[in-house]
Parts: C-alpha cells; structure tokens; sequence
C-alpha cells in the first residue's frame, strides 16, 4: 500500500484554554489571519479597521465589539463564533467498562443483531457526532445487507468472519480486518461464515443543529 502523509499530527500540543476573553479573541484572530496569509495591513483593508485597532485585538488590549467581530468573520471566512473557541473551552470524554455498554437498537435493526452503544458525544464544537457501537452477530442474526444512513462508518473485525457488502462490492471480514466506507450507500453482512461475529463499528456524521 502507498504511504499516506496525512496533514493532521495526533501527538500536536495545542494551547491551553484562555480564561481571559479578550486575550483568547486576540489569539483566534492573529491564527485565522496568519492562516489566511494575510498581514495586518491586509486585514486593515478588509476590515476597515485600523492597524492600531487591530494590534490591540490581536494583543488582546481590547474588547472588541460584535460588529467589529462580524467584520473580522467575514474577513477571514470563519463563523464569529470561531473566535470564542478556546475561552474556557469544554471537552467531553466518555469512559465505558467492559460489558456497560448500553444495549439499544438502531433503525433497521434485525432479530439476533445486538448493538451495544459504548458511549455518545452530543454537540461539541467539532460540530460532528459519533456512535460506536460492539456488534455481535450469533448463530439467529439475520443477515441483512441494506443499511443505508448519513455519514462515514468504521469497522474494524474483532471475532468470527462474515462477508460485508457495501454497494456492490462484497468484502470477507476476519479479525483484526478494518472497513471504511461512506455510510450512505446500502452496507451491512451479507454472510455469516464463522460464528459468534464481533465488530466494533464507528459511525460519525454532521450534527444538524
């Protein structure tokens, strides 16, 4: 397989929460601005604002007010609320023990199909959700290839081997095999060959709100 450089680094340190308002509008603003490839005089043009003024923003020496952040947001192409991001920014994790997981069914679900949700993310400031579930399939589950619902799924093999279908391609899972595909197009296991199946399965999406 071809090797991948991907542009996100896992292992990056980004900077802690700021605490201080104006000083964590003043840092999104120089980020944004700097990601831009603009200077400050360009900003200045774009903005109508000062370069003086702007210094002071970016310094976080002042407050600036809403139409000020509405003319920096269009500006920079980035939503107002982008510039309130890292003040006293909240991050959510949720810790399920083995066997805790809550037992629940998706639409579409079959008999024998049992979904256990590990644990939910509601809005965040990502602006996505997502769902892992641990799959088992036993000797009753129906197979049922035609599961078709918005975003991007991961599964990853962990017990057994079934034969997967996404669209028209079919895909023979055995552990430790991973599938990443759109979600949108009918998928689900087509044959069960060895039982129990296990899978975990990852499924994120756009929150719509």
């Amino acid at each position: 397989m071809a090797q991948v450089v991907l542009q996100q680094d896992p292992h990056r340190v980004s900077d802690e929460r700021e605490n201080i308002l104006e000083v964590a509008i003043g840092r999104e603003v120089r980020t944004f601005r700097t990601l831009a490839g603009m200077t400050v005089a360009d900003l200045s043009k774009r903005t109508g604002l000062s370069i003086g003024m702007l210094s002071k923003i970016e310094n976080g020496n002042t407050s600036p007010s809403l139409t000020t952040l509405q003319s920096l947001s269009h500006a920079l192409n980035v939503p107002v609320t982008a510039f309130f991001r890292r003040f006293e920014d909240v991050h959510n994790a949720v810790h399920t023990k083995a066997g805790q997981g809550v037992e629940t069914e998706r639409r579409g679900t079959r008999a024998g199909h049992q979904y256990k949700l590990l644990g939910h993310l509601g809005q965040n400031a990502s602006g996505v959700v997502v769902e892992p579930y641990l799959i088992t399939l036993t000797s009753d589950s129906d197979v049922f290839p035609t599961f078709q619902h918005e975003g991007i799924e991961t599964i990853y093999m962990l017990e057994g081997e079934v034969d997967y279908r996404h669209g028209k391609d079919i895909y023979r899972l055995e552990p430790g095999d991973t599938l990443f595909f759109d979600a949108d197009a009918p998928h689900g296991p087509e044959n069960l060959h060895k039982l129990p199946a296990r899978y975990l399965s990852i499924i994120a999406y756009k929150n719509a709100k």
